[in-house]
């Protein structure tokens, strides 16, 4: 509402809100998100939303000597089919289990959590089903959600569109990092399966179905019973509890979260230099979604496994000896766990990783 001068002039008069940020907003997402917020408390972690700084007690947590261990990612492009398809309940999960699953590979149990919120305009309702999905990803994870950022950015963004990043810091006991130095040749490679293309190669996968006229409401090609959007919107599984025990039950030389790079990229990452990861892919078959997807795309066998997890979402590394604990272990706690190789020798200048067999579903 304008005001005047002495002179009779009017002079505006600006407001936060008129520019487009809803701080009265803001505050009514805070209160609705607490009991989400509190439901994730664990031993270390007993303060509210709402200060300057989360806090975390090592010592509650029973931590001697401990290495803090951090990890920070997003969800890519999935969001832009959370967003055109008004789903928005479970990218909170793959928000939390990016984060998460990098840490478990060094041994590290996830402490805590927070995550980053951008959009241009504030829906409370929409932000508030983002933020009880990440706490239910910190709940599988174990881990406390003790703080985060909402920024409104008019300007910055779409109308509608947002955009997420999350933080994870965990802890290991230092005489129990994991680092994959004690890898060998003979020592056995253990997988996970998936859930589907947890949160990587949307790009690719939006630009076909783009390229296809597809629509976010039409029949899923690999799920016929679901919505294409719904079906692709299947969240990140979240590793943590079951590597974790796998740890307790023998032991695991090295863990690789497959995530963007697939099988090719990531696992090398743990191997040291002259070892290999020699996969046998008809140990396991490739998933109804990326099978629809590299026939249809004609993708080939490589350009699959350089992109997508292809049905194994983590890879472990252990001793042969230990092979049957871990895996009993894993399958205690819900996992579905595939022999999918051995490590080898590695000659300089060999491939890291080679693909062997022909699973069911792969291309030739």
């Amino acid at each position: 509402m304008a005001q005047y001068s002495n002179s009779g002039d009017a002079i505006n008069t600006y407001t936060y809100k008129d520019s487009g940020v809803d701080i009265e907003a803001g505050d009514a997402l805070v209160r609705a998100i607490g009991p989400a917020a509190r439901s994730t408390r664990r031993s270390g972690a007993d303060s509210d939303l709402g200060g300057f700084g989360g806090l975390f007690d090592l010592a509650a947590a029973g931590y001697r000597d401990p290495l803090l261990v951090a990890a920070t990612d997003g969800v890519g492009t999935k969001l832009r089919i959370a967003i055109d398809s008004d789903r928005h309940e479970t990218v909170g999960i793959d928000l939390v289990a990016m984060c998460v699953n990098d840490l478990v590979v060094q041994g590290a149990e996830p402490l805590f959590f927070l995550d980053y919120f951008a959009t241009s305009k504030l829906d409370p309702e929409h932000a508030a089903k983002v933020v009880e999905g990440i706490a239910a990803g910190c709940r599988d994870a174990g881990c406390a959600l003790i703080g985060g950022e909402t920024a409104e950015m008019p300007g910055m963004y779409g109308a509608g569109d947002y955009d997420l990043a999350g933080f994870a810091v965990g802890a290991v006991e230092r005489d129990r990092l994991i680092d994959g130095r004690t890898v060998k040749p003979g020592d056995s490679i253990l997988g996970l399966t998936s859930s589907g293309f947890h949160s990587n190669g949307y790009s690719l996968i939006r630009k076909f179905i783009a390229d296809q006229n597809l629509s976010w409401d039409d029949p899923c090609p690999f799920e016929p019973d679901a919505p294409l959007g719904q079906a692709l919107l299947t969240p990140t599984r979240i590793y943590v509890k079951s590597c974790l025990a796998a740890m307790r039950a023998g032991t695991v030389k090295a863990l690789a979260h497959i995530t963007g790079g697939g099988l090719l990229e990531n696992i090398p990452r743990v191997l040291p230099e002259n070892t290999a990861a020699e996969l046998d892919l008809s140990t396991w078959s490739l998933p109804a979604s990326m099978n629809w997807l590299g026939t249809a795309a004609n993708m080939t066998r490589d350009e699959l496994a350089r992109t997508f997890n292809c049905g194994i979402g983590m890879v472990l590394v252990v001793s042969g000896e230990d092979r049957d604990a871990v895996s009993q272990a894993l399958s205690n706690m819900g996992e579905t766990v595939v022999d999918i190789g051995r490590i080898g020798e590695r000659q300089s200048g060999d491939a890291q990783v080679v693909l062997s067999g022909q699973g069911d579903g792969w291309p030739e």
